[in-house]
C-alpha cells in the first residue's frame, strides 16, 4: 500500500453478515479513525452503492476490504462475497481495492471496548467500526 497521493484518504471496510464497519485514514495516511457502520438487510443485495457513497463523503479514493479467512488462513465461504464486492467497487469507481486478512480484528476491537469499560454486545456497530479501524491501522503501519 503506497501513501500516494497525499490528501487522499483510504476507507477500510469490515464486511459482516449483519453490519459493515467502516474506518477512514487521515489525509496523510498515517492514522485510522472509525467512520461508522452500515446495517445490512437480510436477503438483500450487498449495499455496495452505500459503501461507495460513504467513501465519497469521507474523501476516500482507495478501499481496503477485510478478507474473512479462517483461523488457519484458509478461505471461508464469505470470502467469495467479499471478493465480488471488491470487484464491483473497482468496476464502479476505478479505485484501487485491496483485500487484507482481517483475522482477529474483531477480537482486538472487542478487547479494546472491554478495556475501556464498555460492553461490546451493547453497541455491536461500534465494535464493527473499531474492527475496521484496527484493520486500516495495520495497513497504514506497513
Amino acid at each position: 500500500m503506497t501513501r500516494d497521493p497525499i490528501g487522499k484518504r483510504i476507507l477500510a471496510v469490515d464486511w459482516g453478515e449483519k453490519r459493515i464497519g467502516l474506518a477512514v485514514s487521515d489525509p496523510s495516511r498515517m492514522i485510522a479513525s472509525p467512520a461508522g457502520f452500515i446495517v445490512r438487510r437480510a436477503r438483500k443485495r450487498p449495499p455496495v452503492a452505500r459503501v461507495i457513497a460513504r467513501a465519497e463523503e469521507l474523501g476516500a479514493t482507495e478501499v481496503v476490504l477485510g478478507l474473512p479467512l479462517d483461523g488457519n488462513g484458509e478461505e471461508t465461504p464469505r470470502c467469495a462475497e467479499v471478493r465480488a464486492v471488491a470487484a464491483e467497487i473497482e468496476k464502479r469507481t476505478g479505485w484501487r481495492v485491496s483485500l487484507v486478512d482481517e483475522r482477529f480484528t474483531t477480537a482486538a476491537a472487542r478487547r479494546a471496548v472491554k478495556e475501556l469499560g464498555g460492553r461490546p454486545g451493547e453497541r455491536p456497530g461500534d465494535v464493527d467500526a473499531l474492527a475496521a479501524t484496527v484493520l486500516l491501522q495495520q495497513v497504514l503501519g506497513r
